[in-house]
């Protein structure tokens, strides 16, 4: 994977500039926490970012993306829906192949979800919904993460335990946060945003949880 540059991003919506013009690197191997208040173009930002990207990218938006008529497994499935033909993929949501289910069963376990593999999404509460999308982005094993608040609906043991496996499986992200214990213990960078614009780009080395708490 090579580094990744955006350069004067922008974007206005009615005549109003909500984010930029900012410029963004990131590094093969870098975990990149974007903090700020609710508002300040963290979202816009990510989904810019995720729009250049596309197919280089695994996704985790902040309304999950879920199909909730669908069972969990298919939702999950849906990650690596463009590795197959489309009559396989068909075929897989008449009747699922089970090297498919195998194959994403253990991203269930591992978010303490496995016993909802057939249920369908809409039965879910909603820490069980983005444990659900959370599976998904793992399963899909692309070169970086993108997560917008990725455990806003977990309390903190699940909410540790997802950042580790989010962490574990993508070795260069950008991950949006509120939780700033969270994005000090497992950001090796963290950006600050503010009114669209980027006020802070540190490694977390260079930062306290006091000074992060001003963008709050």
């Amino acid at each position: 994977m090579t580094a990744i540059h955006l350069t004067d991003i922008s974007v206005s919506y009615d005549n109003r500039q909500v984010l930029g013009p900012l410029s963004l690197e990131l590094k093969p191997g870098e975990i990149v926490v974007v903090i700020g208040k609710s508002g300040c173009g963290k979202s816009t930002l990510l989904s810019q970012i995720y729009d250049r990207l596309r197919h280089r990218a695994a996704w985790l938006p902040q309304d999950l993306g879920l199909v909730d008529t669908l069972s969990v497994y298919h939702n999950v499935y849906m990650a690596q829906l463009d590795q197959h033909s489309r009559w396989y993929n068909i075929i897989n949501l008449i009747r699922p192949f089970s090297e498919q289910v195998d194959n994403v069963r253990p991203w269930l376990k591992r978010m303490s979800i496995d016993d909802k593999i057939w249920q369908s999404v809409d039965q879910l509460s909603g820490g069980q919904k983005q444990r659900v999308a959370i599976a998904r982005a793992l399963h899909q094993g692309a070169e970086i993460l993108l997560a917008d608040e990725p455990v806003s609906a977990l309390d903190g043991p699940k909410a540790d335990q997802v950042m580790a496996c989010l962490t574990q499986q993508y070795s260069t992200a950008l991950i949006a946060l509120h939780d700033v214990d969270l994005a000090l213990r497992y950001g090796q960078r963290i950006i600050g945003i503010s009114d669209g614009r980027i006020m802070l780009d540190q490694p977390v080395q260079k930062l306290s949880q006091q000074s992060l708490l001003e963008f709050y």
